[in-house]
């Protein structure tokens, strides 16, 4: 709430400004009309007039876009409550059930546990959710800090494509994952799972049952890391894929509303390849055609592993290699 208020505050004083200059024009150019000045006092009371007049064109103009931006915020903003209500009702209403379901003598050993396992995937739904909600607000941080070490990408991806294939219930089979051995990177294990695992998710959610997703990942000549996700789902229209990274933002189509989203899973993993110093950007060639996520991660993020060559000598080699991550200027801070 703060954060609005100050935002606010924008507006309103460049407002008062443009009031101030026109009293002041109104009064500069009622005296050359009314009084007899010198023709020096008039070329700059008329001087000033225009630039005045300028000015106070420029911050209504200024003043309109900051109202209508605020205005597009609370609108977010209102689409997230209606978003995040909907996501604690059902899931608590679900569980609800599933305790009064528990609560009958007569149900089997075999009806119990299916029972657990609804509970439990209800349970997961909401720590996701409110993780999410919790990267987003610590998004906002800009003391934010990552805990750096070398990480397998091919480890990594997997882990992803098992624990949400899981959570999804689509066989694992589902998704490929294509990744050169030896593939290593020095980053944030926490914060690369959070971003594949919603990227992931976004491409098997909005995405036919017997569509299969694909990961990539290989290395430029300059040494920076791409990894793309590519999917054969519903696709972006070229106008929204900037927006659809935007908080809180979901495409206005029927086949996004009836998943369940809040609009922070694209915004939560493209601040976070920001804050890693790499770049997210969606390709789509349109509706229906498929999505490709695409993550760019710099040259610096490559973790050094020792050739054969210098396994003997391995130990102080690779204590200078994370010494030398351990300098290396925090992207976070």
């Amino acid at each position: 709430m703060q954060r609005r208020l100050v935002s606010m505050s924008i507006p309103i004083g460049l407002t008062a400004l443009a009031v101030g200059l026109s009293v002041a024009l109104l009064v500069g150019w009622t005296l050359v009309m009314v009084m007899q000045l010198g023709t020096g006092v008039r070329t700059w009371l008329l001087v000033t007039g225009i630039v005045s007049l300028a000015v106070i064109i420029t911050v209504l103009v200024v003043s309109a876009v900051l109202l209508v931006r605020e205005v597009l915020e609370g609108r977010r903003q209102t689409t997230f409550i209606d978003s995040v209500t909907h996501e604690l009702k059902s899931p608590l209403a679900s569980l609800k059930l599933c305790l009064e379901t528990l609560a009958r003598p007569t149900l089997s050993a075999e009806q119990r546990r299916s029972v657990h396992e609804m509970m439990a995937q209800d349970v997961d739904r909401l720590s996701v959710f409110i993780d999410d909600v919790l990267t987003a607000s610590e998004l906002s941080n800009s003391h934010q800090t990552f805990e750096k070490a070398d990480v397998s990408l091919r480890d990594a991806l997997e882990n992803c494509v098992l624990r949400l294939c899981e959570r999804r219930r689509v066989p694992v089979s589902r998704v490929t994952v294509q990744v050169a051995d030896g593939l290593d990177l020095l980053t944030d294990r926490t914060a690369l799972e959070i971003i594949f695992t919603n990227l992931l998710d976004n491409a098997i959610k909005y995405s036919n049952d017997d569509q299969p997703v694909r990961i990539e990942a290989h290395t430029t000549a300059e040494g920076a890391t791409i990894i793309e996700v590519h999917d054969q789902g519903i696709g972006i229209a070229t106008r929204h894929l900037k927006e659809v990274f935007k908080r809180f933002f979901r495409v206005d189509r029927e086949e996004v509303h009836a998943q369940h989203g809040t609009g922070l899973g694209l915004f939560v993993a493209w601040g976070l390849v920001r804050r890693l110093g790499g770049r997210l950007k969606a390709e789509s060639p349109g509706q229906g055609l498929g999505t490709v996520m695409r993550v760019v991660l710099p040259a610096r993020l490559r973790a050094l592993r020792p050739t054969n060559g210098d396994r003997a000598s391995g130990g102080a080699r690779a204590g200078e290699s994370a010494d030398a991550g351990a300098t290396e200027p925090n992207p976070a801070k």
